[in-house]
């Protein structure tokens, strides 16, 4: 019966086998050949995207060119940066009280965080159009950019909840006898928190704010119901220019959005990347010292 046995495999050994080869292409091609078509025939010389007419630069002259769409991208991303900023200092300061304090209502407020991730978003777009409607008449008359106010605001309440779930994982991996061997060596609350614990969330707070960077530059939802007249986000503009047909014009502002928020993830990640390899070698050097 020895003859029959089967030796079992490593979990890294079914990366070589054919099906699981031909499962991951799969994926892949499932993921991203949307993308690459978006991107191909956002160089194709033709007003329309059915036949390839062959490849121009055009398209991406006139993207650039247009300037209600220029200025529907610069919002947007003025909107992605003030809400993750804001919502990376909200998200962390509440995952540092949700781990650290037991409070009365503990698992109340934490559910209460969590809401935004679980109610349908349609639901929070409608509920921020009658706030905004009805409680707080936010001005559409005033200079850039607080003219984008409550789409910030939205778009914030939005985002914080999913900072709060990275940097809360990440600090459910803490070791305690850290901060309490800081302490003892003389260093106060603050020193604690600046030299001790930010570092260690450091990937997280990187990780959430990319999150919650792409959750707020790709919204449409809530900005739909909150933007005013006279505010225009470029998830809005796009979908207000395919409702007449897609362009390669589109297609080219969509490639240009794409390989902006892909350098961006890429630079963070190295930085991230490289800032973990550093502590790595410093812990070592610690302890070898």
């Amino acid at each position: 019966m020895a003859i029959f046995s089967r030796t079992p495999r490593a979990p890294l050994e079914y990366s070589r086998t054919l099906w699981m080869r031909l499962w991951v292409g799969a994926v892949m091609v499932f993921l991203y050949a949307p993308l690459v078509v978006l991107m191909i025939f956002s160089f194709n010389d033709s007003k329309r995207n059915v036949v390839w007419r062959g490849f121009t630069l055009k398209y991406y002259d006139k993207a650039l060119g247009n300037d209600v769409l220029v200025e529907a991208l610069v919002n947007s991303l003025t909107i992605a940066a003030l809400a993750t900023l804001i919502s990376l200092i909200l998200g962390a300061v509440a995952a540092v009280m949700l781990w650290r304090f037991r409070f009365p209502l503990t698992g109340a407020v934490d559910g209460t965080i969590s809401l935004p991730i679980i109610v349908p978003e349609i639901c929070m777009g409608v509920a921020f159009l009658i706030f905004f409607a009805k409680w707080l008449e936010w001005p559409t008359d005033l200079i850039w950019p607080f003219n984008l106010g409550a789409i910030i605001i939205a778009h914030i309440t939005f985002c914080f909840p999913f900072v709060t779930m990275v940097v809360r994982s990440r600090l459910a991996t803490f070791n305690r006898e850290q901060e309490e061997a800081a302490k003892d060596l003389g260093a106060g609350e603050w020193a604690v928190f600046r030299d001790v614990l930010i570092p260690h969330m450091r990937p997280a707070l990187i990780a959430g704010a990319l999150l919650s960077f792409t959750l707020s530059l790709d919204d449409f939802v809530i900005t739909y119901f909150t933007s005013g007249p006279e505010t225009v986000t470029f998830p809005v503009k796009v979908y207000s220019l395919v409702r007449r047909g897609v362009s390669p014009e589109i297609n080219a502002a969509c490639t240009i959005l794409i390989a902006l928020v892909a350098t961006g993830v890429l630079v963070a990640s190295v930085a991230n990347k490289r800032r973990e390899v550093q502590r790595l070698r410093d812990e070592q050097a610690a302890q070898r010292g």
